[in-house]
């Protein structure tokens, strides 16, 4: 038998690579969403952020859980952004329509201008498995211009489990609505504390 020549057994590699490469899977992309839009008045004026997130969760790929100590990294499902920039965004979006305010800025702010509020956030886990999905966040309002902490909390929210990256993304959404919310009623409080303080010192 006749020994291949050298151009033909490259020619014949170089077709086998460009097959390879051709039948790759084509990578989805997922966003996170918000309900709201914003609002219509300038005050309070809000800041939000900085926002962290794990070290295991700041990455393009989205992340599974198995179990309580094993990862499953989705090579082909990705975030359209970093994770930690579109939790800023949806709190951002949430907090103003709830607030009813346009006045949002993300961190950092410039020190002659402060908003009048401004929540910090430390996603301590956002996990997802077939089972369920959790999100456990630790957050702080604070009054920057005075150097005030108004209140700061831990809560924990839990929806319904999916493999799935739209899903996901959708889920990941409503618990940071629910997030939202609880901010949102911190603000609130304390507006209707410094009124009647006000009120009541006339």
């Amino acid at each position: 038998m006749t020994a291949a020549k050298p151009h033909l057994l490259g020619a014949l590699l170089l077709s086998l690579l460009l097959s390879a490469c051709g039948s790759t899977p084509q990578s989805d992309y997922y966003r996170l969403s918000a309900t709201g839009t914003g609002g219509s008045a300038d005050a309070p004026s809000l800041g939000i952020g900085p926002v962290t997130i794990p070290e295991y969760l700041d990455r393009n790929s989205l992340v599974f859980a198995r179990g309580d100590n094993q990862l499953r990294i989705a090579s082909y499902q990705r975030w359209a952004e970093p994770l930690g920039e579109g939790v800023t965004r949806v709190l951002g979006l949430n907090l103003a329509s709830a607030l009813d305010t346009q006045n949002v800025r993300p961190f950092p702010w410039a020190a002659s201008d402060r908003p009048a509020y401004a929540v910090q956030v430390w996603l301590l886990a956002l996990d997802a498995s077939a089972e369920r999905t959790t999100l456990v966040a630790e957050w702080r309002l604070h009054d920057p211009a005075r150097q005030r902490e108004i209140v700061r909390r831990m809560g924990r929210y839990e929806d319904s489990g999916s493999d799935d990256g739209a899903t996901l993304a959708a889920t990941y959404s409503r618990l940071l609505q629910r997030l939202s919310d609880d901010i949102a009623a911190a603000v609130r409080a304390d507006t209707a504390a410094a009124h009647s303080g006000e009120t009541a010192a006339r």
